[in-house]
């Protein structure tokens, strides 16, 4: 059994210095809630460190989300679950359906530094199904519309080799790809498009 040696009274911190420690303390947490909790939470940022931080960003789609939680829970309840997993089962399906009958299968070889533009002519609230793949290298591109002063972005990606999905257009116009091939060698593109769309349409 050891003894430890009982600290004197002038070792022990006096009542100033604890009320010192005590102050620091709270400051510093209340400087990490305004800076730190606050943006990265709830997006609530105060004294616009969150934003510097890219913690204000996190903050505000957290919110987004419980907020999207909430209105769904209020809208559907308990058939939330069986909601989702019916909507990813459409998803499937939608997506198996497509590549069992391409309506259109459009390959393209850009050299290194060339590049293309290949868009499908859309009404508004219409779906395109769409799957690429790139051989010889790797493809910049940049899925996007514009019509006036309406434009979106469904995504965009550098270095691929390979894509599939989905979208649904916001509104009439031409809906497709910007293409550049960054790369030292040429890059061939074979794109399979299925949809309600009109027209296809490519310039460089």
């Amino acid at each position: 059994m050891f003894n430890s040696k009982k600290p004197s009274l002038e070792e022990l911190p006096s009542s100033a210095q604890l009320l010192r420690s005590t102050i620091i303390a709270a400051v510093s947490a209340v400087a990490l809630l305004f800076a730190v909790v606050l943006p990265a939470e709830y997006g609530i940022d105060p004294t616009g460190a969150g934003r510097v931080l890219g913690l204000t960003e996190m903050g505000e789609i957290k919110k987004e989300l419980a907020d999207e939680a909430d209105q769904d829970q209020q809208l559907h309840g308990a058939d939330q679950s069986s909601s989702l997993l019916g909507d990813i089962f459409d998803l499937f399906v939608g997506t198996a359906h497509a590549q069992e009958a391409w309506q259109d299968t459009i390959t393209f070889t850009l050299e290194p530094g060339e590049f293309t533009e290949i868009k499908a002519t859309m009404e508004e609230g219409t779906t395109l199904f769409y799957a690429w793949v790139a051989k010889g290298g790797r493809i910049n591109f940049d899925l996007h519309a514009h019509a006036g002063d309406q434009n979106v972005t469904y995504e965009k990606g550098r270095g691929q080799t390979e894509g599939e999905g989905s979208f649904e257009t916001p509104f009439a116009g031409d809906h497709g790809w910007f293409w550049r091939n960054r790369d030292d060698e040429a890059v061939t593109v074979t794109l399979n498009l299925n949809g309600a769309y009109s027209d296809i349409v490519r310039s460089e």
